[in-house]
């Protein structure tokens, strides 16, 4: 008999009253969350443990997910961050000769409760009309406490994200033959930041999101590295105040996703929450110093306002083709560069890899 057919029934309640009706996968439950969408193909694993999608419910446009299971090398943090998943339809038979079990049990063992067997074209299409809202996926009858839910659904609000995320002591990765020495902060990071630093010869030491500036001295880096991360960028305070003295060790500095949008507001720019945000890992990106277009992987709901930076302090650098959003800078007065997209990206494109060489060149002209 088809799993299809043996799930239970299971609902997904949107902010505006819509009542998808489909069944059950993963965990059995309750869960409240922002729902949001990514256009990825593949790369459904790296996007489950993504710490960026933390209190996020997060759907899949492509129709069929879990096709090539799942294994244990492809993680991109020690669990899953999303609040709950949905997908129209999942694959219980996989096939891969790296695949370790199927998406269904991934799930189940990772406590997310999840939803198919739903129309997420339809989804999609109201999410980008009315913009993200939130929405609650459950096993329970969803009529019977509607109103309830919905007062807890206008009532939810994601709180301290990267406080939730970050790691709490310093880790160190790499080579004892290592060339260079990076500070990764760890806003959320995704696991092949570090790998693609320690594959260009880097000791990597994450630290957790609140270190300060004169810990980072103490740790004697060539390099900072800004990691990705998950909520409203604004929120952290603490963070931005401490950035504005990183930024003054005149140590190079990288920043991607969270990193570009903490590091542009230590710096007086201004962020704003996009309708239904970039998600997905094909998002075209305009290098306007190289006049090339690239395409990136990205998961962002917030971006930098461009025009809202003072020129002599930075540049915006590249720009999204879609909408013209800022996906990029270049400081004038400290050393650094951010990006907002991924090009790290595993499960992904890899034509933006180019930035982490860009990176080891600062640092070694800053060494030499």
């Amino acid at each position: 008999m088809s799993i299809f057919k043996e799930s239970q029934k299971a609902y997904l309640l949107l902010a505006d009253g819509t009542v998808f009706e489909g069944r059950s996968m993963g965990a059995e439950g309750t869960v409240i969350g922002e729902v949001v969408f990514t256009t990825g193909l593949t790369g459904y694993q790296e996007t489950l443990t993504d710490p960026s999608y933390y209190g996020q419910i997060v759907t899949q446009t492509f129709p069929l997910i879990g096709n090539y299971g799942v294994n244990d090398e492809d993680f991109e943090s020690d669990k899953s961050y999303v609040s709950g998943y949905i997908v129209r339809e999942w694959c219980d038979t996989p096939s891969n000769f790296r695949c370790s079990g199927n998406i269904n049990d991934f799930l189940k063992k990772q406590n997310i409760i999840g939803i198919h067997s739903i129309d997420t074209r339809c989804l999609t299409r109201i999410i980008r009309e009315a913009g993200v809202m939130n929405g609650v996926i459950t096993t329970e009858n969803v009529y019977d406490k509607k109103e309830e839910f919905l007062k807890k659904i206008n009532e939810y609000k994601i709180k301290d994200a990267v406080k939730t995320v970050t790691g709490d002591h310093n880790r160190i990765y790499g080579s004892e033959g290592h060339k260079y020495r990076v500070v990764l902060f760890d806003f959320g990071y995704k696991r092949n930041i570090r790998n693609e630093l320690v594959n260009r010869g880097c000791e990597v030491i994450v630290v957790p999101a609140n270190t300060t500036a004169e810990q980072v001295k103490e740790l004697a880096p060539d390099g900072i590295m800004l990691s990705n991360g998950p909520g409203d960028p604004s929120e952290n305070t603490e963070v931005i105040e401490n950035l504005k003295e990183v930024g003054k060790l005149s140590i190079p500095i990288f920043g991607i996703c969270l990193g570009h949008q903490l590091l542009a507001l230590a710096n007086g720019a201004k962020t704003q929450k996009l309708k239904y945000g970039h998600r997905g890992a094909n998002q075209p990106v305009i290098d306007k110093e190289l006049d090339k277009t690239f395409v990136t992987s990205q998961n962002h709901g917030y971006a930098v306002v461009g025009d809202s930076m003072d020129p002599d302090t930075a540049v915006v650098s590249h720009i999204n083709a879609n909408d013209g959003t800022c996906e990029g800078m270049r400081y004038k007065k400290i050393k650094a560069f951010t990006v907002q997209f991924h090009p790290e990206a595993h499960g992904g494109p890899q034509d933006t890899a180019y930035l982490f060489d860009e990176f080891i060149e600062m640092i070694e002209k800053e060494m030499h």
